[in-house]
């Protein structure tokens, strides 16, 4: 039997999109807009270790995406039930809102889902990376395996561009920075240095790779953050994104791609013992939706307190 693809297979965009040098400049934008979600980001900083162990942290949250994204099933299925493990323990009140949350709340996953894709998306595009507006649509609805994989519903996120632009809109009034999201913010500017990257101009590198998170951020956001919301602000920060990833781009692949990458190239390229099938995404054919929660893009509620 052929070797086992993973979630996504190599014809897929999600591999395209994760395997690119954006996905950096992706990660800071995603985490600054995930801290605009007072739960959310209460429960990061109660509870994750971030200030105490960032790169850690970093590290941990780039080998979940990498495993779910370029592992077999069976691995990303096992790295989703460490993480679902964690979830489940993860519970608390937010001490600026006085509101309690736990990890595992639909709403709260759903929010890190869709800030995380809009991030990576967004960035790929304004990075310049080719991708038409039928592979956007494709690639949101891919993701809606990795949702399943944290415990959501698939149906319950969004499966194409306007769906996650409607989400986006619907839950920005329950948005706001909390004196947690400005430390959180603070701390992604100047966090502590290893050594051995300070000692080649480590924190003026990532200082700027912070600097253009920021402004790749929606306008919007910006704005909660009080820095500028003008669209100068946008061309500005596609310019820079367009820089890095050049830059990045002309580092060869051999060193420039990750070991879940190779890893999965080498899999495919050699004979295997077996494979278990890959999940359908919400808008593949063959998939019923029939009595189906509806989409994020039509919220039914407020979100409950959450992660």
């Amino acid at each position: 039997m052929p070797a086992d693809p993973g979630l996504f297979g190599p014809d897929s965009i999600s591999w395209r999109v994760h395997g690119d040098p954006s996905v950096a400049l992706a990660g800071f934008r995603a985490l600054l807009l995930q801290a605009l979600h007072p739960l959310a980001i209460a429960g990061v900083e109660q509870h994750s270790g971030f200030r105490e162990d960032p790169w850690g942290r970093l590290v941990r949250t780039a080998e979940f995406i990498g495993v779910a994204t370029y592992g077999t099933v069976e691995q990303a299925e096992r790295a989703a039930a460490r993480v679902r493990g964690i979830h489940r323990r993860v519970r608390g009140v937010d001490v600026d809102t006085g509101r309690e949350y736990r990890a595992d709340d639909p709403d709260l996953l759903r929010w890190v889902h869709c800030s995380e894709i809009d991030s990576l998306l967004n960035v790929y595009r304004r990075s310049g990376g080719r991708i038409s507006d039928a592979e956007a649509d494709a690639y949101v609805a891919e993701q809606t395996r990795a949702a399943a994989l944290v415990g959501l519903d698939p149906t319950s996120v969004p499966a194409s561009v306007a769906e996650l632009t409607t989400y986006l809109d619907q839950i920005r009034p329950e948005l706001r920075v909390t004196p947690a999201a400005r430390r959180t913010a603070t701390f992604l500017l100047f966090p502590p240095m290893p050594s051995r990257l300070v000692g080649i101009a480590g924190r003026p590198a990532w200082a700027g790779l912070a600097s253009v998170g920021f402004a790749l951020l929606p306008r919007w956001a910006r704005r909660m953050y009080s820095l500028p919301g003008l669209p100068t602000t946008d061309i500005g920060a596609s310019i820079a994104a367009r820089a890095v990833r050049t830059s990045l781009l002309a580092v060869p692949p051999s060193l420039r791609e990750g070991p879940h990458v190779k890893a999965a190239r080498a899999r495919l390229a050699s004979p295997s013992t077996g494979s278990r099938p890959r999940p359908r995404s919400r808008a593949e054919p063959g998939r019923s939706l029939q009595g189906a929660s509806p989409p994020a893009g039509t919220r039914r509620s407020a979100p409950a307190p959450g992660h």
